[in-house]
């Protein structure tokens, strides 16, 4: 099935909203009928693959609008990435684009609107347990995330959704196009600085919703975040959200929801522990939890096993508990680190934690926890063992407890626990 332009359509229905920044959608999308005139005159076609490897910005908005007006495959090119893994990222493109694609008019060649069915985007994962691997992402997907989405949070026109997440992942990828979709505004950083997300934050004019990772929000919250006044949703990913951070947020008067997604379901899957209207999630008997619907890649099969472990509540709310590969078994006994992490947060001294297993001679596996202490706070090892003795099962409390200036991520927020081991 093949649809309008999702950049056309905004462009004509809503001509002088802003799309990007101040950029209003009509000239946003006469700057990407240019970028689509100039790739197709470097020889891209229908189907082909384009690298991106530009900056987050309008640049990187026109190009991508640019690929999809074309029918060309992106391919967003991460440029921290060294180059060896550039060019294993980049492998199979036919064009890349560093440079940004200038120039205004001309009718976009090539596909006239977008087939459902067709790959669009080609995503890497962020790598937290190796190196990262190609996801093909149709139309179709993109569609029904955005329309999932727009069910759990409500859409205004006038929204204006705050992006520091890259686009190089799923989670800002997925900003870029959703507002194409809904034809609403989005605001777009580069890389994420705390004082001036707080700023567009604390605005009376400022973003409707932003999307942000647990760091990202106790840093923000550090800062001086409260009330944000115009702020709708704090959508919040990429790693677990413990109790104290949220108890933290619902002082500060930040309305968070609670996201969990994954790139081969095309970023969310279930808001507030909801599944999104158009998508069924299940679990196993082991306790993976399993993803059906419109927004699973295609080559994960009808079945996407996500590798997560999660329980559904008797209100069909899902919990997410941990994953599968990061299961410590210490003497017999499965530990999930963020059960660990969760109690060694709520300590008053502790600003972050990640728990992972280590090899051990008497227990096959020792549960060991690294900590980021608050500024000007201070505890001991000792002090934090006796933290988690009082409230977990002795098997849980780490047998080692080291400090670190911080915690090793993956540009989505997880824990790059491969790191700490």
């Amino acid at each position: 099935m093949r649809v309008e332009s999702w950049l056309e359509r905004a462009a004509r229905r809503h001509p002088d909203r802003p799309a990007v920044g101040s950029t209003p959608y009509a000239q946003l999308a006469r700057r990407a009928r240019g970028a689509a005139a100039q790739l197709t005159a470097r020889g891209v076609h229908e189907g082909d693959r384009v690298g991106l490897a530009l900056p987050a910005g309008e640049a990187f908005c026109v190009a991508l609008h640019g690929c999809l007006l074309v029918g060309a495959v992106a391919v967003p090119v991460d440029l921290r990435l060294g180059a060896r893994e550039r060019a294993a990222v980049s492998a199979g493109t036919v064009l890349a684009v560093s440079e940004p694609l200038s120039g205004e008019g001309g009718d976009a060649p090539g596909a006239a609107g977008h087939e459902l069915d067709a790959t669009a985007i080609v995503v890497h994962t962020s790598g937290s347990t190796g190196a990262p691997r190609p996801i093909e992402l149709t139309y179709g997907n993109w569609l029904w995330s955005a329309l999932g989405s727009a069910a759990a949070l409500g859409v205004d026109p006038a929204d204006r959704w705050l992006c520091t997440l890259p686009p190089t992942h799923v989670g800002g990828l997925s900003i870029l196009l959703r507002s194409a979709i809904y034809a609403t505004g989005v605001v777009v950083h580069e890389r994420f600085d705390t004082e001036r997300v707080l700023a567009e934050l604390h605005d009376p004019g400022g973003p409707t919703l932003v999307s942000l990772v647990p760091t990202t929000l106790a840093r923000l919250l550090d800062a001086g975040l409260r009330e944000p006044p115009a702020l709708r949703w704090a959508l919040l990913g990429g790693a677990p959200l413990t109790p104290a951070l949220l108890e933290r947020t619902a002082r500060a008067g930040v309305r968070v929801a609670p996201t969990y997604g994954l790139t081969e379901a095309c970023s969310q899957v279930a808001t507030h522990g909801v599944p999104l209207f158009c998508t069924g999630v299940t679990t196993s008997a082991d306790g993976e939890i399993l993803v059906r619907g419109p927004t699973v890649a295609p080559a994960s099969g009808p079945v996407l096993h996500t590798g997560d472990l999660g329980m559904i509540g008797r209100d069909g709310r899902l919990a997410v508990t941990g994953r599968l590969a990061d299961t410590i078994v210490t003497g017999g006994e499965n530990v999930a680190p963020a059960e660990v992490e969760a109690v060694l947060a709520d300590h008053p001294a502790v600003a972050e934690a990640a728990v992972h297993g280590r090899e051990d001679p008497e227990w096959g596996e020792a549960v060991v926890a690294t900590i980021v202490l608050r500024p000007g706070s201070r505890a001991t090892a000792e002090d934090l063992r006796a933290h988690c003795a009082a409230r977990l099962a002795g098997f849980k409390v780490p047998k080692a407890v080291g400090f670190a200036e911080a915690i090793p991520r993956t540009a989505s927020g997880k824990v790059a626990r491969r790191r700490l081991r």
